[in-house]
This record gives structure tokens, sequence and C-alpha cells, in this order.
């Protein structure tokens, strides 16, 4: 009999949990409802660099746009790659790492040392030597990008969650009861599995935010006139004396989203895997 993870609605009885869930919400309310009551975040007009006011509560830019508008639409597009490429990322990494621990042998040790050599490469080092060599990335190349490099650490987790429950009870008894090896991996292995996965995979995504905060701002992530919030940093460095606030409020939106999904990312480690916790 499988062990049951632990409902996620648990996640709302931690500190941690509940804090990261208000936060992550009141980011993804704004990038929701936000951009279709603002002014289009493309618009131009002659109000440069204003300050923060009732009529633009973020300020503007150098060309007069409304920057709570391009913050709002950012958060669209981050959340939007980092969920893509942490799912991608996660089922690459859940797939090889179950094929690895539960078969063994000559395919676990191939796998597993390919991966080691994969890790042994740093991430942001493959990704600038790629997205440099292009002249414009679009986001769905982006989030493959980011998916494709970013599954090496998931597989080692979830092939030695495999290897873990192989030696359970109740994987002896469904084996001795003639149960096929689809419905042990379905049915036992990958429930009993996921608890770290989803951890690590929510964990991931502040990962993802950051290195798409980071890349956008070499130029090498979102191009114009789609906003990012790493771009916009450095669209606003020039300005940062006289215009603060063009840096202070994506930067702000990093920090607050990146802390919510660690926040989030605790309060599940606590409720899908207490033992660890």
């Amino acid at each position: 009999m499988t062990v049951a993870l632990r409902p996620v609605r648990g996640l709302w009885d931690t500190r941690a949990g509940r804090a990261g869930i208000v936060g992550l919400a009141l980011i993804a309310l704004a990038a929701v409802i936000l951009p279709s009551v603002l002014p289009d975040y493309r618009a131009m007009n002659f109000d440069h660099l204003l300050p923060p006011s009732w009529t633009h509560p973020f300020g503007t830019d150098y060309h007069g746009r409304d920057l709570l508008a391009r913050v709002a639409r950012g958060a669209q597009i981050s959340l939007m790659i980092a969920l893509g490429a942490v799912l991608l990322a996660a089922t690459i990494g859940a797939a090889v790492g179950l094929i690895a621990g539960y078969l063994g042998g000559w395919v676990d040790a191939a796998l597993m040392r390919t991966v080691d050599a994969a890790l042994a490469i740093p991430r942001l080092f493959v990704l600038l030597l790629v997205l440099a060599a292009m002249d414009r990335v679009p986001l769905p190349v982006l989030i493959i990008m980011l998916g494709a490099t970013g599954w090496f650490g998931t597989s080692r987790l979830v092939r030695a969650e495999v290897l873990r429950l192989k030696h359970e009870g109740f994987i002896a008894a469904s084996r001795a009861l003639g149960a096929a090896d689809r419905r042990i991996i379905f049915r036992h292995l990958i429930p009993n599995a996921a608890g770290p996965l989803i951890v690590a995979a929510t964990l991931a995504v502040a990962d993802v935010l950051l290195l798409e905060a980071g890349l956008s701002y070499l130029g090498l992530g979102v191009q114009p006139p789609m906003p990012s919030w790493g771009g916009m940093i450095y669209d606003g460095l020039p300005f940062r004396s006289q215009a603060p606030w063009f840096c202070l409020f994506p930067g702000l939106a990093i920090v607050i989203t990146v802390l919510a999904v660690s926040l989030i990312g605790d309060g599940l480690r606590q409720t899908l895997t207490p033992d660890r916790a």
C-alpha cells in the first residue's frame, strides 16, 4: 500500500506557506488584472522620467511609458517563462531519474554519467554561449533552453527516491502479486516520489526567475518591446541617480516574487516531506 502524500492544502497551515501564497497571489493578480486597466505598456508620451504619482504609481521611464504597466506585463512574461521552463525540466528529469533508478545496471550508469558530465558544465555558461549566437531569442526558444538545461539535479533526486522505494515492502508485495512494471511505476513509484519532486520544482521556479532576469539584463533574454524585469533594471541604470524608481520597482518585483516562491517551496517541504523538514 502506498504512502499517501499529505494534502497540498496543508501548505496553508505553515507560516512560510501562508506568506508565500499571499505574496505570489498579489503578484499573479497584478499580472492578470493590471495590464487590462492600465495604459498600454508600449504607449510612449512626453512625460519622461516622472516620479511616482496618482497618475503613474510607479512613475514613467525615459520614453514616458507607465512603469507599473510594464512591471505588471513583465510579471506575466517572467512567470510564464519560469513555469514553462520548470515544467519541462521536471518532466525530463523525472523521466530520466525514474528510468535510471528502476532499471538500474548499465542503463543507470550511462544516464547518471551523462548527468554528471552535464552538471560539470556551468548552466549559465551554456546559456550565454547559445543565446549569444542568436540574433533574437523567441520566448518559446528561451523557455526550451532554460528547461533543457535545468533537469539534471531533478533526475538525480528522482533516481534516489526510486532506489529507496524499490526496497520498500509494498513494492515487493506488488511484485509477488504479479503486478506489471507499468503498474508499479505509475501506481506506487511516481506518487511516492512526487513529494520531493514538487518541492524541488517549486524552488526551481525561483532559480529560473533570477536566471531569466539576469539574461534579460545582459540583453540575451526577453527582447524588446516586451518588458522584462531584468531588462528594465538595465534600462534604468543610466538614470539611477535622477530617477531611482526606474530600477527600484522592477527590482522589488523580482525580490518579492522570488521570496514568495521560496517560501512556498519551504512550506511544501514541511508539508509533503515532513521527515526532512
